[in-house]
């Protein structure tokens, strides 16, 4: 245990958020470092507890009480030992995993729970500082040739495995740059690329190859993929976007969050020209936004927008206002739906609740001018329009965040004949794999959407299960079971 009465003594505190007329003005990452010695006092709360329940709540089993005593304890290269020992990357998940961990911690039973988040982040940022990641190249090559198609969390924490494991392995992406999601979805000021490309350069030291501007299936055939490789790891998420089916979808304007984002992760990283955006509708300044959807992808065209210089913004969510308590049927140490405010909601835009968008409204040239909403109230298990609250919301431009329903059925789906499951996504078996002999998958492409901490874990755990078909053994781990057992079609 760290401090016997770190808990009773220390109030939680998490790190500042840079002023929001200060970072709206640039895209930096919007939190402040925390002093080392206030991150000490925030490990000491933790009770290294006899039954730890954030191990429960967090799906990569991370050794939680290890590493806060190692930190209140200044063993900064021990606690990044601990902390790697079950996540390959704790510098994306303590960025952008929502911390279900924290919401098991048992000081949160009727406290504050420890700020295991910030501890996780602080330990891998001061272990690259102090130069305590390095390359861990695999001590024998065993011959195998393994191909991960996707380059997400999940395809890129199972590269590692099996790299490390002594496989040869290819990672393969259809976009321009490595990093999936990682890279075009979460924007700058929640994750600066350039930790993305700080830890890839680990991982092509360790030796996994990377081959961008790849779509396997079209590029790169089918056949030949089978005949170049002994395994192959599908990992390209589910992409396919929930649509709203609605009148007045088509008029210039609508877009959904994931054409939006990736523009304005480039316009960032100053990789494109405003004019650019300009030029294809997909920049929010001078605009009147409304964003569909309450969730964190919402969350991130706020964000974006208000840093592209939109003149307002509206967030709609079919969902009533969460309260600020933890539900009654929700109890501890489950992650409850409460409300919540992001940095982007901080910084500015209106969260309406209740609200059903009917129909996009457009111009005489084909322009979106408004969208109709109407109230709503959830009665018999859905949701009913409120007669007479329809109305009207302003809008030269609406972004569908509306989720995701599983992985785009495309020619590396058809040509290799993989089935998929009553949900439509990717139906596997206990081991990860899939109903081809030698085709595995992982992450959101078999679980469906999901968070980055699961996507992590499945990647992990998928490499054991790839690791062990190729060789027969059983060295890597494996802490996560699929939702898909067994295989069902």
């Amino acid at each position: 245990m760290a401090d016997p009465k770190g808990f009773l003594a220390t109030e939680r505190k998490t790190p500042e958020r840079r002023p929001v007329d200060v970072r709206i003005m640039d895209w930096r990452e919007v939190y402040r470092d925390q002093d080392f010695s206030e991150l000490q006092k925030q490990a000491g709360r933790c009770m290294d507890c006899g039954i730890p329940f954030c191990h429960q709540g967090c799906p990569l089993g991370n050794l939680i009480p290890e590493w806060n005593d190692l930190i209140w304890r200044n063993e900064k290269e021990e606690a990044i030992a601990r902390l790697h020992a079950t996540n390959n990357f704790p510098e994306f998940t303590g960025r952008l995993c929502p911390a279900p961990c924290e919401s098991a911690c048992v000081v949160g039973i009727d406290g504050d729970p420890v700020t295991i988040k910030q501890v996780e982040l602080r330990t891998i940022e001061e272990a690259f500082e102090r130069g305590h990641v390095r390359p861990l190249p695999a001590d024998r090559i065993t011959g195998k040739i393994v191909a991960v198609i996707g380059s997400g969390p999940a395809g890129l924490a199972a590269a590692q495995q099996l790299t490390r494991a002594g496989h040869t392995v290819v990672v393969y992406e259809r976009a321009e740059k490595i990093g999936g999601l990682l890279r075009y979805g979460i924007p700058e000021f929640k994750m600066e690329k350039s930790v993305l490309d700080r830890r890839l350069k680990q991982m092509e030291r360790e030796g996994t190859r990377f081959r961008t501007g790849v779509d396997v299936g079209v590029d790169l055939g089918v056949a030949e993929l089978k005949s170049r490789y002994d395994a192959i790891v599908i990992a390209t998420g589910a992409t396919r976007w929930r649509e709203l089916e609605i009148p007045g979808r088509n008029l210039r304007g609508v877009h959904q969050a994931m054409e939006y984002l990736p523009w304005g992760n480039k316009q960032a990283l100053g990789e494109v020209e405003s004019s650019q955006l300009v030029e294809n509708s997909l920049s929010a300044k001078d605009k009147k936004i409304v964003i569909l959807g309450g969730g964190d992808t919402g969350a991130d065209c706020l964000g974006t927008a208000i840093r592209q210089g939109a003149a307002s913004i509206a967030q709609i969510e079919i969902l009533p206002r969460p309260s600020d308590e933890r539900p009654s049927h929700q109890p501890w140490p489950t992650y409850p739906m409460v409300y919540r405010t992001s940095s982007a909601h901080e910084e500015g835009g209106d969260r309406l609740y209740s609200l059903a968008t009917q129909e996009f409204l457009g111009d005489e040239n084909g322009n979106l001018r408004a969208l109709k909403v109407v109230k709503t109230k959830f009665e018999a298990g859905k949701f009913e329009p409120i007669t007479g609250s329809e109305h009207e919301i302003d809008c030269d431009m609406a972004l569908l965040a509306l989720g995701f329903t599983g992985p785009e059925k495309n020619a590396l789906i058809d040509d290799f004949g993989i089935a998929l499951d009553d949900r439509g996504l990717i139906a596997r078996d206990g081991s990860y794999q899939s109903n081809v002999e030698n085709v595995f998958v992982c992450g959101d492409a078999g679980r469906g959407q999901s968070l980055i901490v699961w996507a992590i874990a499945e990647g992990r755990s998928a490499a054991a299960h790839v690791d062990q078909y190729l060789t027969g053994r059983n060295q890597l781990p494996s802490v996560v079971e699929p939702t898909d057992r067994p295989l069902t079609v």
